[in-house]
């Protein structure tokens, strides 16, 4: 199966997409695909990617959250292959409000099992689509922001930017 790919300069540097047929299969603050081909399930991963200069309202979705709207990229459509509670997991995180971020434990009984919070911090690790899936928006109970796979410089950069 053939993927596109696409890198945007964003204030955070370069953001990468690798999708199919309008579908998020992985994206991050990276300028090597590399980085994100091993993050997509192995039923999913494309056996060809073909480096294109835009990619219709993916792109435009990600312009558009860096010029102020982050609405778009949770209308992106997102390809990721997991379990039911992490499937599940990704779909909740996309109903996090921008600006309101919510805790791991929070997020475990957004996901359905309040005594899960291991298992949803796992499900924001194993997220391939960044920005798209906002794993970002979730943090510490403490407030501190946990762990970022693109670094926490970016993580509290996209947490300052949706609260404004």
């Amino acid at each position: 199966m053939k993927a596109e790919l696409l890198t945007l300069p964003t204030p955070d540097g370069p953001f990468t997409i690798i999708a199919r047929d309008g579908e998020v299969l992985a994206s991050g603050w990276t300028a090597e695909p590399d980085d994100l081909t091993g993050q997509v399930h192995p039923l999913l991963r494309p056996s060809e990617v073909v480096a294109v200069l835009e990619m219709g309202s993916v792109s435009e979705a990600v312009e558009a959250y860096y010029a102020g709207n982050p609405d778009p990229a949770m209308q992106v459509p997102v390809l990721q292959k997991s379990g039911p509670f992490r499937s599940h997991a990704w779909d909740m995180l996309r109903t996090v409000s921008p600006g309101k971020p919510v805790t791991y434990a929070q997020y475990a009984m957004l996901a359905g099992n309040p005594l899960a919070v291991r298992a949803a911090a796992s499900a924001c690790a194993f997220n391939a689509a960044a920005l798209f899936v906002p794993c970002h928006r979730v943090i510490r109970t403490d407030g501190t922001l946990g762990g970022f796979r693109w670094g926490l410089a970016v993580k509290e950069s996209l947490l300052a930017r949706e609260t404004r």
